[in-house]
C-alpha cells in the first residue's frame, strides 16, 4: 500500500472532520463572541451539511474528469481559505457564509478520497486502506476537537479556526508532494456531463446502495440529535464544563480511535456482524445518557459512544465500495449526500428540541433512530452479509506525480 499517501489523506480527513465538528465544543464561546444562542451555532452543522448534500451529486459528476490526486489537493486548499474567512468573520452571518463555502468542497473531497484510498492498496485490502484514512477522522475527534476546544476557550475560538486553515495549507502541500498520479478512469473520460449525471443519480436504483443511503440516514440523525448538543448534555448529566468537558471530549475521541482501529482489522472479513455490534453499543450509551446518574457514568456513557459511532462510517464507506465496485465515485457521492442528510436533520431536530428546553429527550431519539437503523441492517443482508472477502477490484497502474 502506499502508505505515506494514504497519511496525507487521513490528515486531509482530520483537518475536516475537525472544523466541521468544532462549533460542538465551542457552542458557548462562538455563542458568546457573536451574540447569538446556543442553539443557534447548533445550525451551523446543519446548514453546512444542506449546502454539501445539495452540491455533491453534481459537483461530483462535474469533477469526474480531473485527474484524482489534484482535485483531493483543490478540495483541501478551498478548505484552507474558508478557515481563514471564517477566522476572520465579523459577524455570525459571515462566520454561516465562510463555512458553507468549505460545505461547496466537502462532498467532492468525501467522494473522492474512499475511491482513491481504494486505488492506493491491493484489492483484498481496500478496506483496511479506507479504515486507515478514516482514521484521521478518529484522530478528529481524538485530538481535533478537544485540542481546538481547549486553545478556543483560552485563547478564543477565532484561534482555533486560524489554527486549523494554517493546518490545511501544510496539508495542501504534503498532498502535491506524496500522492501518486491518478488520471480519472477511461470510463469517466469517455462519457458526457449528462450521462455521469445520470449516472449518479441511476446508483440509487441498486438496491444495496439505496440500503446503505438510507442506513446512514437513519444512523447519523440518531448520532448527530444528540452529539450536537453533547456540552449542554454532559453539563446536565455529570457537571462538566471547560477543561472537564475538553477532557471529555478527548476521552470520547481515544475510545473512538480504537473502534476504528478494530473496525479495520474486521471489516473486510465480517461487514454485518460488525456493524451491528457497533450499533448495539451506540444504543446502549445513548440510553445510559437519558437519566441524571452522575460524573463517572455519564463519562462512561460518552466514551462508549465515542468507540461506537466512529468505528460506524467505515463500515458504511467500505459498504458502498463493496456493493458498487463498478461505480465507487457515483456511489460515494450518494453515500456523502445521505451523510450529510443525516448530519443536517439530527442538528436540526437537536436545535429543535434544545430550543424547546427537552434536552433529556435527545439521547432517548437518538437511541431509538440508531436502533432502528440496526433493523434495517438486519432486513439488508446483501449490504451488509455476516462475511465478505476483498472489493473485487484491479489495482491501478501507479506512477509519480510530476
Amino acid at each position: 500500500m502506499h502508505r505515506l499517501a494514504l497519511a496525507a489523506l487521513g490528515a486531509s480527513a482530520f483537518v475536516y472532520v475537525t472544523a466541521e465538528t468544532l462549533p460542538v465544543g465551542l457552542l458557548p464561546e462562538i455563542s458568546s463572541g457573536l451574540h447569538v444562542s446556543e442553539s443557534a451555532v447548533g445550525l451551523l452543522l446543519t446548514s453546512y451539511a444542506v449546502v454539501a448534500g445539495v452540491t455533491t451529486i453534481p459537483l461530483t459528476a462535474i469533477t469526474m474528469r480531473i485527474p484524482r490526486h489534484r482535485l483531493i489537493a483543490v478540495t483541501v486548499a478551498i478548505f484552507a481559505v474558508s478557515q481563514v474567512c471564517a477566522a476572520l468573520a465579523p459577524s455570525f452571518a459571515v462566520l454561516v457564509l465562510a463555512r458553507l463555502i468549505c460545505a461547496v468542497a466537502h462532498g467532492v473531497f468525501w467522494s473522492a478520497i474512499a475511491p482513491v484510498a481504494a486505488r492506493l492498496a491491493p484489492p483484498s485490502m481496500a478496506g483496511r486502506a479506507t479504515a486507515m484514512v478514516f482514521a484521521g477522522n478518529s484522530l478528529a475527534i481524538v485530538l481535533g476537537v478537544p485540542l481546538g476546544t481547549a486553545l478556543g476557550q483560552w485563547l478564543g475560538w477565532r484561534a482555533a479556526v486560524a489554527v486549523l486553515g494554517g493546518l490545511g495549507v501544510v496539508c495542501v502541500l504534503v498532498l502535491l508532494r506524496v500522492l501518486p498520479a491518478m488520471p480519472a478512469l477511461p470510463k469517466d473520460l469517455g462519457t458526457s456531463l449528462r450521462t455521469r449525471l445520470h449516472a449518479s443519480v441511476a446508483i440509487l436504483r441498486s438496491r444495496p446502495v439505496a440500503a446503505v443511503c438510507l442506513i446512514t440516514v437513519v444512523l447519523v440523525v440518531g448520532h448527530f440529535a444528540a452529539y450536537t448538543y453533547i456540552a449542554p448534555l454532559v453539563r446536565r448529566d455529570g457537571g462538566l464544563t471547560g477543561t472537564g468537558l475538553s477532557a471529555l471530549l478527548l476521552g470520547y475521541g481515544a475510545f473512538g480511535l480504537i473502534g476504528n482501529w478494530a473496525a479495520g482489522r474486521f471489516v473486510d472479513r465480517r461487514p454485518g456482524p460488525l456493524l451491528l455490534t457497533l450499533i448495539g453499543a451506540l444504543t446502549v450509551s445513548l440510553l445510559a445518557l437519558i437519566p441524571v446518574w452522575g460524573v463517572v457514568p455519564t463519562v462512561a456513557a460518552a466514551l462508549l459512544w465515542g468507540g461506537a459511532f466512529t468505528a460506524s462510517p467505515v463500515c458504511l464507506q467500505a459498504a458502498v465500495l463493496r456493493v458498487a465496485p463498478e461505480a465507487r465515485d457515483a456511489a460515494s457521492a450518494v453515500y456523502v449526500v445521505a451523510f450529510q442528510v443525516g448530519i443536517g436533520a439530527g442538528a436540526l431536530v437537536g436545535e429543535r428540541l434544545f430550543s424547546a428546553g427537552r434536552l433529556a429527550a435527545l439521547p432517548l431519539i437518538g437511541a431509538v433512530m440508531v436502533a432502528f437503523s440496526g433493523v434495517l441492517v438486519l432486513l439488508n443482508r446483501t449490504a451488509f452479509p455476516r462475511t465478505a472477502g476483498g472489493l473485487g477490484s484491479r489495482p491501478e497502474p501507479r506512477t509519480k506525480a510530476k
